[in-house]
């Protein structure tokens, strides 16, 4: 069974995963394995992906592809991403520059821990 099926098997249903076998070499693994995020998009969203993947983030080729508007494609991203929680917008700064910043006097320590504290 391919993902395909699996997708149009579950109906956008959670589900896991209980058993992984490898393929050549014969070791099977089971336990509860949660599938990729991008794994559990509807097939439509998973082809609109890996075509927007496969021409480089172009909306232009994907609106000549899908045969659909420059807001038609934005919009169906935009809930695509919506629903991808392991997508950090905003990651903060890092360790390193908060203590170069430090260590330029730009902030002061009190700032730097609390900087370091919002980013973990």
């Amino acid at each position: 069974m391919d993902w395909q099926e699996l997708t149009d098997l579950t109906r956008g249903r959670e589900f896991v995963v209980e058993r992984v076998r490898l393929v050549d070499g014969g070791v099977a693994i089971e336990g509860e394995f949660e599938p990729p995020q991008l794994a559990r998009l509807g097939v439509d969203d998973q082809v609109f992906v890996a075509a927007f993947v496969r021409q480089h983030g172009s909306i232009k080729a994907m609106e000549r592809i899908f045969g659909v508007s420059y807001p038609t494609v934005k919009a169906r991203l935009n809930r695509i991403a919506a629903g991808l929680e392991f997508v950090e917008d905003d990651p903060g700064p890092s360790a390193s520059d908060v203590v170069d910043r430090l260590q330029r006097g730009e902030i002061d320590v009190q700032e730097a821990l609390a900087e370091l504290e919002g980013s973990g």
